[in-house]
């Protein structure tokens, strides 16, 4: 089968009921570019990232299926994080742009965006942790008592988490001690070196995963299926998801701002839910259905390895990135995030120690998430 018939069969309604929400993909072009109603592109932008996540997750798999569990995990939590990597790079642009303007509206632009930027990063992690890894533990919990995966994945994630957590906790103690524009600098100033020094420890788990101590990681048993697509094919897929989700996403951003005020939603909901929800579902379809096959070394990868990266790669990176353009971004989340992305980690580590899942424990996630969602809606 070419290239060319194996994406078209991967996009084909008939292959899953899912893909047709695609035709959400010529809607938002239509509501950004012809009609230019900005809060209809930005829901049917939202809608249209769930199926090319969920085609990038199929992607994945199929690489999995022929390399190994972690590698397929680490290149679908990247993947599946590229929403929000697009989403926190272009609110940062947006917010330079502000600062740049001189005025106060593009001021105050610049600060509602370096929040967005701050509630998606947040969003990203607990939706991980808690949603995503909730979902996964259930429905392999209704296909199978009890469930069991790698504790070496469980102890490497959940130690650089709880190390990243220590870096969201660190400034917002810090700022609350000294107070003041004195506070205020050396929050910035921790936050870019807090933010080095997270992203070599990144470096140095990717070198300990794949080449010093990759053995840890193997998994047993080999795979209990056979790829349908060729490792290149599925490239192409990924890649081309990628970039349609990128297009996506940048709409998205654009018109977050109308659409927040039209509605009448706080933009920190917008930022810690609505925003993840929708780029995670790489995570949600993938780690859940790879879940029901028991393939629990890839869903926990891809659930807490997603959380991971997004904490000590992708927050990090955008800490350099809003440094080098001059935007004060830095990881002072606010009480609220931080203290909901402490508790979550927790929550996280506690369940998952012992190396083992069922529906019960997915159940207790997922309530923990429905209170923390419930306290960003009603948040002022």
């Amino acid at each position: 089968m070419s290239a060319s018939a194996s994406i078209l069969k991967a996009i084909d309604p008939r292959t899953t009921k899912l893909n047709l929400m695609l035709i959400a993909v010529p809607l938002t072009w239509y509501f950004a570019y012809i009609a230019n109603d900005s809060t209809a592109a930005f829901f049917a932008s939202m809608v249209a990232i769930m199926p090319l996540a969920f085609l990038m997750g199929r992607a994945t798999e199929e690489i999995a299926l022929q390399t190994s569990d972690s590698l397929g995990g680490l290149l679908n939590a990247t993947f599946g994080n590229a929403a929000e990597f697009i989403i926190a790079l272009f609110a940062i642009i947006a917010a330079y742009e502000g600062i740049t303007s001189g005025t106060e509206v593009g001021l105050e632009t610049s600060k509602t965006m370096v929040h967005l930027v701050q509630a998606s990063l947040i969003g990203s992690i607990l939706g991980n942790l808690l949603l995503v890894m909730g979902l996964a533990f259930v429905w392999g919990g209704i296909h199978y008592e009890e469930q069991s995966f790698s504790q070496t994945q469980v102890s490497a994630n959940g130690s650089l988490l709880l190390l990243a957590v220590m870096v969201l906790v660190v400034p917002t103690v810090f700022h609350s001690a000294v107070g003041g524009s004195e506070g205020a600098s050396g929050v910035e100033n921790l936050s870019h070196i807090a933010a080095l020094v997270l992203l070599v420890l990144y470096v140095l788990f990717l070198l300990f995963q794949f080449k010093t101590h990759s053995h840890l990681f193997a998994t047993e048993g080999g795979h209990d299926e056979e790829s349908t697509t060729s490792k290149k094919d599925a490239m192409i897929l990924l890649v081309l998801a990628t970039i349609f989700v990128s297009w996506m996403a940048e709409i998205l951003v654009g018109s977050v701002e109308v659409a927040a005020a039209e509605v009448g939603l706080p933009h920190i909901f917008i930022g810690v839910i609505l925003l993840p929800l929708f780029g995670n579902a790489a995570e949600h379809f993938t780690a859940v259905s790879v879940a029901a096959k028991d393939k629990m070394d890839l869903s926990f990868a891809i659930s807490m390895g997603s959380s991971t990266q997004i904490a000590v790669f992708v927050a990090p990176l955008m800490v350099v990135i809003a440094w080098a353009l001059g935007v004060p971004l830095t990881f002072e989340f606010g009480v609220l995030e931080t203290v909901a992305v402490f508790m979550a980690v927790m929550i996280a580590n506690l369940i998952a120690a012992d190396g083992k899942s069922n529906w019960l424990e997915g159940a207790m996630l997922l309530g923990a998430y429905v209170v923390l969602g419930a306290a960003f809606l009603f948040h002022p």
